[in-house]
């Protein structure tokens, strides 16, 4: 039986130290959520990060609740007006953005099993500008209502590891642009842009040929790249926890019932991460 979710999207809050300080929102899309290649949640880098944020006694509080697969830009800067999301950002002190890829993506035309891709030019030159508006937009608001944060624009690696060389340089072209266009935004509007790329044979970390997703693996090198930019120790391969993914429907079963249950509401803060991941993990990971 899984742990009860606390919400639709695993957050933990809890003080490690005296002395931390971080207060770490994630927004996104299902990058920053965790979605596994197999249509799963999991531990994804925004979880990585937090840990090793916590592992050097300077996480005080991490959520990733107003992240969710399949957000474009625009949804993201939706989710980010709203009440809720105020009051998350508003003492955050980071923030890590993914937003984009699911402006662009939608319109690749891919087929795995034989390794071709194609898509609209003139689409594809619609939903960038789009982005670049709606990014120009959101960054703008999170300036405004979370001023003490250092915000982080993750950019995008290629996920298509089945599509033949020839096919691939065209799809790898947008992709640039796209990461282009984040860069230049976060520049023009005080955020750092953080490169993320998978170096070697890229299907170790994108194991599944029909989903654009890393494993736990993947995620690890998306943590370290911002790690880096924040001075902190990278995660290695052997900190990895266990997979422990949930389908959505399960997240959205655990949801109703956490609803339907009063005593699970008052949960303490730092019981929501055991919760989630079960006391076992926790103990091989924190204790």
């Amino acid at each position: 039986m899984k742990k009860l979710v606390i919400c639709l999207l695993a957050s933990f809050l809890f003080t490690s130290s005296a002395s931390a300080k971080e207060i770490y929102v994630a927004l996104g899309d299902s990058l920053a959520a965790g979605q596994t290649p197999y249509s799963e949640i999991d531990a994804g880098y925004t979880d990585f990060i937090a840990m090793q944020l916590m592992r050097a006694g300077q996480l005080q509080s991490f959520t990733k609740q107003l992240a969710f697969p399949g957000y474009s830009v625009g949804d993201v800067l939706e989710r980010v007006q709203t009440e809720e999301a105020d009051t998350l950002l508003r003492d955050a002190t980071i923030i890590t953005i993914s937003a984009g890829a699911n402006n662009l993506l939608p319109l690749m035309a891919h087929n795995p099993q034989n390794g071709t891709m194609s898509f609209s030019q003139l689409s594809v030159n619609f939903a960038l500008n789009k982005a670049r508006e709606d990014y120009i937009e959101l960054l703008k608001h999170v300036n405004e209502v979370a001023p003490n944060a250092d915000v982080y624009v993750m950019g995008y690696y290629f996920p298509y590891v089945s599509v033949h060389a020839e096919q691939a340089v065209g799809v790898k072209q947008q992709l640039h642009l796209l990461n282009e266009i984040l860069a230049t935004v976060a520049s023009a509007y005080g955020a750092q842009f953080v490169d993320v790329a998978f170096s070697g044979e890229t299907s170790r970390y994108l194991p599944n040929v029909a989903d654009v997703h890393p494993n736990m693996e993947g995620y690890r090198v998306m943590a370290n790249a911002l790690l880096e930019k924040l001075g902190v120790m990278p995660m290695s391969t052997t900190q990895l926890p266990e997979p422990n993914p949930l389908t959505f429907q399960e997240i959205l079963q655990m949801q109703q019932q956490q609803q339907t249950n009063e005593e699970q509401v008052a949960v303490k803060p730092i019981e929501q991460y055991v919760v989630y991941y079960g006391y076992d993990r926790f103990k091989r990971l924190f204790l």
